[in-house]
């Protein structure tokens, strides 16, 4: 696995980026060897928060805890990494055991209708609050959560925007005419 660490607030020395990643590496029997992992460590007003996000297929791991030791911190951001890989594999698992028992019904539908094969299916919806902010609080945003594009409210115009991020590394802005 791959770590990216960011200290904000607090010098990050190498016993504590060792000691984050032998807890992490707990995981790695979970993640593909190719995992990233982020890892942003901040002290606010004598209380340390620790920020992970492992960046997967189609899913965002991330957990955030905030507690008065690093070490604390951990071991509670490991817990929930841990939580949240399982339910993930657990759906993985469960959705191809659907596949299975269902290709005998798909091969009948994809061969009795063949015009109903390029319907397009929506798997999920999210819903979300939209918060008023400026382009550049969004951008800083979409790259916290790793996103290729983010949806927010301008505080100028009270209008839906769009940032995303361009081939060639740039930020675009998508706005209403």
């Amino acid at each position: 696995m791959k770590y990216t660490f960011t200290g904000k607030n607090i010098s990050l020395n190498d016993i504590i980026k060792e000691a984050s990643e032998k807890k992490i590496n707990r995981l790695a029997k979970l993640l593909p060897d190719t995992a990233e992992v982020f890892v942003v460590i901040s002290t606010v007003r004598h209380q340390h928060k620790m920020e992970v996000s492992v960046p997967m297929h189609k899913r965002l791991l991330r957990a955030e805890v905030t507690a008065g030791d690093i070490n604390a911190c951990l071991d509670s951001v490991v817990d929930i990494l841990e939580k949240q890989v399982k339910k993930y594999k657990g759906q993985l698992r469960e959705r191809s055991r659907r596949n299975v028992a269902t290709v005998e019904e798909q091969s009948y539908m994809t061969t009795e209708h063949p015009e109903e094969q390029s319907e397009i299916v929506i798997h999920r919806t999210k819903r979300f609050a939209i918060k008023p902010m400026d382009p550049h609080d969004a951008i800083i945003e979409m790259d916290l959560l790793n996103h290729s594009f983010f949806v927010f409210r301008s505080a100028t115009t009270d209008e839906i925007n769009v940032v995303y991020k361009r081939k060639d590394g740039e930020y675009g802005l998508i706005e209403p005419q």
